[in-house]
């Protein structure tokens, strides 16, 4: 149990804080590791010598094994020792990292970004789970917008960094290099975990089981609104880079600092987000309100501002896109502390599992139909349209499909967890 100090509102002690630190640097080295292709995407496909449709396939390899394995770890965290899951699974993303950078041929390409998915896809169950024991309600938009900015600046600086420097020494270098060096994170993960192995939960006390997920109207509303923001997410994180280079004739350079950039502003904007929803709550608003403002209000942004992509001109586009990315990230900040408090700390891990698995299945398709897209049209403009379309769908599933953003009742009773960190917060 945590002490006075800790238990006062608005002030987490030190090792929360650098918990926190490094959960937000794993999120980011993952988003740089499964990113990086894309960036490569321009001069891997001359390299190769494949076609947009056969590039969308590389790219989407990652998220079949990732999104599968979501409801696996969901259901692993809650039951393992979440903390030593982690680095175990880093260490392997780490080593295909760098491996990607030794081959050669077309098929390991694509074996090596499974094995990538099949490691990374511990990332969003095992932070929903560290965070909702570890956190309380009311530092938890700020927490999750910490991690989720990981995911925009992850991007961001691959792009501003991997972009420049792939331009001048090429791709393979880059990828042997920042897998290795990520593995600088593990011993220090290790120094700063919590020492005291999560309670396992079983079945009759954690809930939920998958019937019994699925079951839930806000259950539908998580995973759908989940699905429609990611397609945006890996739309951008997979074809951006593409779109700058091929269709907007920038240099490698300028695509790494247009790209960088929106990365950065969308980092920025989630973590103001998060704070913003934290601070609202304790000046007395509802969770359901503070949260669904932010996760439903901003894609409706996003999906007018990447439409007005389709048909502008490059300068004005990449104005847009530099809005839409920023808007994302608001939108992106709040969406797992909703997550958190629906399912109570003893089901987050399940919760985000089940969760996840449906979401991240846009990160196989987006790839796969923005390549036909391009090659049948021959340029972005129905891509942007068709994201857009989806966008303005994830507004409505954040919103009234969800629900209220109330703790779910698992088997008849709320989770002991949930009640304590409540009342260490003072929202009993």
């Amino acid at each position: 149990m945590p002490d006075k100090n800790e238990r006062k509102p608005g002030k987490l002690p030190r090792a929360l804080v650098t918990l926190l630190a490094l959960l937000a640097m794993a999120v980011f080295i993952n988003y740089i590791d499964r990113g990086n292709l894309s960036i490569a995407a321009p001069l891997l496909k001359d390299e190769l010598g494949v076609n947009p449709a056969e590039l969308g396939f590389l790219l989407s390899a990652f998220f079949w094994t990732y999104a599968a394995l979501q409801p696996v770890y969901g259901w692993l965290v809650d039951r393992l020792n979440v903390y030593w899951l982690f680095a175990a699974c880093f260490s392997v993303w780490s080593l295909a990292t760098a491996a990607t950078g030794l081959v050669h041929a077309f098929a390991i390409l694509v074996v090596l970004r499974f094995l990538l998915g099949i490691s990374e896809a511990v990332i969003f169950p095992a932070n929903s789970k560290i965070i909702a024991l570890n956190y309380p309600e009311e530092h938890r938009g700020v927490a999750n917008a910490v991690v989720i900015a990981g995911i925009s600046l992850g991007p961001g600086l691959g792009l501003l960094l991997g972009g420049t420097l792939m331009a001048k020494f090429g791709w393979r270098p880059f990828f042997v290099v920042l897998g290795l060096a990520s593995l600088l994170w593990v011993p220090a993960w290790i120094r700063s975990m919590p020492k005291t192995k999560p309670a396992a939960a079983n079945s009759a006390a954690g809930g939920p089981s998958l019937w019994e997920f699925l079951r839930l109207r806000s259950a539908w509303g998580t995973c759908c609104g989940l699905w429609c923001g990611n397609y945006v997410n890996y739309f951008l994180l997979t074809w951006m880079p593409y779109y700058l280079v091929r269709e907007l004739h920038f240099s490698m350079q300028t695509m790494a600092k247009i790209g960088g950039s929106g990365y950065l502003l969308g980092a920025g904007c989630a973590a103001a987000s998060g704070w913003l929803a934290d601070r609202w709550i304790r000046a007395g608003a509802s969770p359901t309100k503070a949260r669904k403002t932010f996760a439903a209000g901003a894609p409706v942004c996003v999906a007018i501002l990447l439409a007005l992509c389709a048909t502008a001109r490059p300068a004005a586009s990449v104005a847009f896109l530099l809005a839409a990315m920023a808007f994302f990230g608001v939108s992106a900040s709040n969406i797992y502390a909703i997550s958190q408090r629906l399912a109570g700390p003893e089901a987050a891990g399940r919760w985000v599992g089940f969760q996840n698995g449906i979401g991240n299945l846009s990160g196989a398709v987006v790839p796969v139909v923005t390549g036909l897209v391009v090659q049948r049209t021959g340029h972005f403009a129905w891509a942007f349209l068709i994201t857009a379309g989806i966008e303005l769908l994830a507004a409505v599933f954040w919103g009234p499909v969800l629900g209220p953003v109330e703790p779910v009742v698992w088997h008849g009773r709320t989770t002991t967890r949930e009640r304590e960190l409540a009342g260490a917060a003072g929202l009993e």
